[in-house]
């Protein structure tokens, strides 16, 4: 029975764009065995009402919920199974880094990969790369480009109001063979249903997010399209509710915004039950949010492409807070087996130099 008797957090401030944050959790238990979950912040549309990117708002509220909620309710905890936790801690935004780090740890502790742990049969995933907003064909084409070149097999293409056909249209007239999925990021309202219906003459593999908390205006336009239609929905509730009015045919899981992986295995299951496609995407962050989306793409049913992976780095700027690195290689991620948990090592000295803020709790 897993027992944690020290709880650490680490508030991170990334490298990247507009400096987004990521909050992690060590849990070590009263035998000395180490895990950790990570919650990162999400991209715009992800965004908690009244945050605003990378302003430090995101980290705020999560940092106060892992201080005065998840990390004291943690802290000397008995349990069995991870699912016996997620109840406890997933209702706030930090509570999904707590599930994370109880199902790596209880794996650890049992010797067990998280994929198989979660039912994941696969020993690779499809990887997808996601591109942001880019308003010049060139421009985007040079970065879609640098991620054929680099293996991956498909990408998704970020479109806005007026800034949606062009682009989709650029892209697959440039590479014919190429899986393209496209995010609306909720940008669009009923006016724009004509835009978004025509990008189904481009063979899209799949259209997230068209609207934002509209399932009659989503379900309208599946009926008009024959690429699926993946909702903008949060929780289990929301999309029981999707599936029943036929909003769409697609789920796209992203563990922190599912509740945490108990819940998204819980979503990925009602998801294919219903039949739909289903596809997984990764965190920003150091890459442990990203190590667990890949034991969450292994399970069966995860026909999309997934984006599970940093884009290719730079020479010399590989992403060194995991050992060994979460990469792609040959257009597929591999899913870690041969090591229990997340199955990967966190590099806790690169942590800690990047970390703006920390907790520490012991019994």
């Amino acid at each position: 029975m897993p027992r944690v008797r020290e709880v650490e957090a680490f508030r991170v401030v990334l490298s990247k764009g507009r400096r987004p944050e990521s909050v992690l959790l060590r849990l070590t238990d009263h035998g000395g065995m180490v895990a950790w979950g990570e919650v990162a912040e999400p991209e715009g549309a992800d965004l908690p009402e009244g945050a605003a990117a990378g302003t430090g708002d995101w980290g705020d509220l999560v940092w106060a919920d892992v201080e005065e909620r998840v990390a004291p309710a943690l802290l000397g905890l008995d349990w069995d199974r991870p699912e016996d936790v997620s109840g406890l801690i997933n209702a706030g935004p930090g509570g999904s880094a707590g599930d994370m780090a109880c199902w790596d740890l209880w794996c650890r502790l049992n010797g067990v990969p998280l994929a198989h742990a979660m039912g994941g049969s696969r020993t690779s995933v499809v990887a997808g790369a996601r591109l942001a907003a880019e308003r010049e064909t060139g421009s985007l084409l040079t970065r879609v480009n640098r991620f054929v070149c680099a293996g991956y097999s498909g990408v998704t293409l970020r479109v806005v109001p007026g800034w949606d056909v062009e682009p989709v249209r650029a892209v697959r007239q440039a590479y014919p063979a190429l899986a393209i999925s496209v995010d609306a990021g909720a940008a669009y309202d009923e006016s724009g249903m004509a835009a978004l219906e025509a990008l189904d003459a481009y063979g899209i593999s799949v259209l997230e997010r068209p609207f934002r908390d509209d399932l009659p205006a989503t379900a309208d336009l599946q009926i008009r399209m024959d690429a699926p239609v993946a909702p903008d929905v949060t929780g289990l509730a929301g999309l029981d509710a999707a599936i029943e009015t036929k909003a769409g045919r697609a789920v796209i899981l992203r563990v922190s915004r599912a509740g945490g992986l108990d819940a998204a295995r819980e979503a990925h299951a009602r998801a294919f039950d219903a039949g739909w496609e289903i596809g997984c995407a990764g965190e920003r962050g150091v890459g442990v949010a990203r190590a667990a989306a890949v034991a969450l793409a292994s399970l069966p049913g995860v026909t999309l492409p997934s984006d599970v992976t940093d884009p290719p780095p730079k020479p010399g700027r590989g992403n060194q807070s995991l050992a060994p690195e979460l990469g792609m290689f040959g257009g597929v991620v591999a899913v870690p087996l041969t090591q229990p948990g997340i199955g990967h090592r966190v590099d806790e000295d690169v942590i800690r130099r990047m970390s703006r803020q920390t907790l520490r709790l012991p019994v």
